[in-house]
């Protein structure tokens, strides 16, 4: 559905004009905390509405990619209004530079009714004529339970995932997606090949066949240089797989939350080396142990990392390893569930 050109600019200069972020013209207090999203095409996001200094912010997961501050929010009435900036690429030169580029304005806007939201989301078209409207929805995610005590947990029966000779209890995340992983040496392999001068091919993520709750995991990992992967927890939080040996902290490197949670201390290995990971996720908190070194300490979890298969924090979910990157390669995947 498209609005007139007119009408869309006239909105998005509104919208320009105002400050980094807007003093609230109306009571914002409903919109406070946190919020599990469903974008358009059933994309799972997450936002956090903030109140600093008497001025409203908002960080938002626009499914896909890390967390980051949005342009602007502001209330509306009882409308909360929220934008994203962004750079769209309109030309590049011969050895890749940007020649021409401007900004397009997307913005949302989102009522509240106790624990739900729901909004619409207007995006400019590339060619400036029209705007396209989609609906959103939002459910609000309580707030985070104290650290569990992790040295009185339970634990199930040990569960082998990989069996070091086939995919058994493997299946692609989307069934139409090629198939980078295979088995070579009791070695799970993820080589997603690009052949030069042919069409880009679109390789898929792997998944467990079962879902499960609260667990820990463990698992050898060898990532080549600059290699970049990932590993999902219940399908919704990504422990990074990247080659960041000798790298600053960063919520980007190895045994990161992806975006979210900073190793305490760098624990990498140098590319091409075998490392262990051991993550427990219990409680919405997570501890990440790397080669014998604990760099994430149950720390809270805000919310979903990009690439997740649902918004939805509270159901059980696979573990799906990240295919559409570089090749990396895992062994001695075992997780053992926690009881409750």
């Amino acid at each position: 559905m498209k609005k007139s050109f007119l009408v869309t600019g006239i909105f998005i200069v509104i919208l320009l004009v105002s400050s980094k972020f807007l003093k609230a013209s109306d009571g914002p207090d409903n919109f406070l905390g946190c919020w599990a999203l469903t974008l358009p095409n059933n994309v799972p996001g997450w936002i956090e509405v903030k109140q600093e200094d008497g001025y409203l912010a908002c960080d938002m997961l626009w499914g896909w990619a890390s967390v980051f501050p949005l342009d602007n929010a502001f209330m509306d009435g009882h409308n909360l209004v929220l934008t994203r900036i962004n750079e769209v690429i309109r030309k590049r030169n011969a050895i890749g530079e940007v020649v021409l580029a401007h900004k397009l304005t997307s913005w949302m806007v989102l009522t509240v009714d106790g624990d739900q939201l729901t909004g619409t989301m207007y995006t400019p078209e590339y060619d400036g004529m029209g705007v396209r409207e989609e609906p959103i929805s939002g459910n609000r995610i309580p707030p985070l339970p104290e650290a569990p005590d992790l040295g009185s947990l339970q634990y199930g029966e040990t569960i082998s995932l990989f069996n070091g000779k086939d995919l058994s209890g493997w299946v692609m995340v989307n069934p139409r997606s090629k198939n980078g992983f295979f088995v070579k040496d009791g070695v799970l392999i993820n080589d997603p090949v690009q052949e030069e001068g042919k069409p880009h091919v679109s390789y898929g993520n792997l998944k467990t066949e079962q879902e499960f709750e609260d667990f820990n995991l463990t698992l050898d990992v060898n990532v080549p240089e600059h290699g970049n992967s990932g590993v999902y927890l219940r399908g919704i939080y990504e422990i990074q797989v990247f080659d960041s040996y000798g790298l600053p902290q960063n919520a980007h490197h190895m045994g990161a939350l992806y975006s979210r949670i900073i190793p305490a201390v760098n624990a990498e290995k140098p590319a091409g080396v075998w490392q262990t990971l051991d993550i427990t996720l219990c409680d919405r908190h997570l501890t990440v142990i790397l080669n014998d070194i604990t760099i994430i300490d149950n720390q809270p979890i805000k919310g979903i990392t990009g690439g997740a298969l649902t918004s939805n924090e509270f159901a059980p979910g696979p573990i799906y390893l990240q295919g559409d990157h570089d090749k990396v390669m895992y062994r001695n995947i075992q997780l053992r569930p926690i009881l409750k």
